[in-house]
């Protein structure tokens, strides 16, 4: 692990419309781990958590490096896409995940969202609390989050969501060259690791 680290948490819609897609998207995760690979200034300082989510979020697999991502969760069987009850385990895996590491003496990064999916959220009128909650700017881990969009997704409830930024793969945005793009920009934003423990601070 690298002396500053930037957790990436990709949020995948795994509800049955989300079939079609799969292949597609974990062709992108392919091409996001060779890239991170092909790279020894950031091999080590991309950590990545897959979470899958429908009616209820569950976690594929906690922080690895991005390296050795795993693939997407095949779809169930569940038609509901709940976008709350991701945001709200989002809330709490980011704030675990960075006490932990803090605790290796590392410089965490604000963690970055990837949040990927298909369909409208079938609880319209409780997500954007849920949401809120996530983005909250009092909150010091806050993340940024970026939507990527596949097939007839919602655009304008993606738009509420990608507070870094938003893309549409019918726009022919590859998910690898979305990922990539996102971690190399905010990687950037960020000089040298100082020499003490910082507490993560965003930009």
């Amino acid at each position: 692990m690298g002396s500053d680290v930037l957790p990436c948490y990709l949020a995948c819609d795994v509800s049955l419309s989300m079939a079609d897609h799969l292949e597609e998207l974990n062709e992108g995760l392919r091409e996001f781990r060779g890239a991170v690979h092909a790279d020894a200034s950031i091999a080590d300082r991309v950590l990545c958590s897959v979470i899958g989510f429908g009616e209820e979020p569950s976690a594929v697999h906690g922080l690895y490096l991005a390296g050795e991502v795993a693939e997407l969760p095949p779809p169930g069987r569940c038609a509901g896409t709940n976008f709350g009850p991701v945001f709200t385990f989002l809330r709490s895996a980011i704030d675990l995940d960075v006490r932990l590491l803090e605790t290796h003496r590392v410089r965490v990064h604000r963690p970055l969202v990837f949040f990927l999916s298909d369909g409208q959220p079938t609880d319209p009128v409780t997500w954007p609390a849920a949401f809120a909650r996530l983005v909250d700017p009092t909150w010091e881990r806050r993340p940024r989050v970026v939507t990527f969009g596949v097939g007839d997704a919602d655009e304008e409830a993606l738009g509420r969501i990608g507070t870094f930024r938003r893309y549409l793969g019918r726009d022919g945005v590859r998910l690898g060259t979305a990922l990539i793009a996102s971690v190399m920009h905010v990687l950037s934003t960020f000089g040298p690791p100082p020499d003490r423990t910082l507490s993560p601070r965003g930009c």
